[in-house]
This record gives C-alpha cells, structure tokens and sequence, in this order.
C-alpha cells in the first residue's frame, strides 16, 4: 500500500470507523468486566497493587485488538 492509498477517503473513513468502534469494544469490555467482578477493580489495581489483575485486563484487552485487527484486515 502506498502513502497516496491511505489518503484515499473511503480507506480514511474505514479506519476511523474501525478506530471508533475499538474504542468503543474496549470501554464496553472494561465496564463489563467492572460489573461482573466482586471487588472493586479501581481499587485493587490502584491501592492494593493487584498484578495479577492487571495481567488479566492486559490480557483481556490484547485479545479484543486481535479480534478488531482480524476485523478490519478483513
């Protein structure tokens, strides 16, 4: 792919749909996550210094760029 083909409006356009809707993924993931634990996650990554959990969101939000990035590459 060449520089001019990423000026290319429809490509542009894709890309911040897909920018977006990842955004918008890794928000959901985040809130959904917050509301199924029974702890408070704020407070166990940022008081109590919970690695492990911040290993598992980390995780988490690797697997959901996998999946958007398979997305968009169609």
């Amino acid at each position: 792919m060449d520089f001019t083909d990423a000026l290319n409006p429809a490509i542009l356009l894709s890309s911040v749909i897909y920018t977006l809707l990842g955004l918008v993924l890794f928000g959901a993931s985040l809130w959904i996550a917050a509301k199924i634990a029974p702890f408070s996650i704020r407070k166990e990554i940022e008081d109590d210094q919970n690695t492990a959990l911040g290993i598992m969101l980390g995780a988490m939000f690797i697997g959901i760029a996998i999946v958007i990035s398979a997305a968009i590459s169609g």
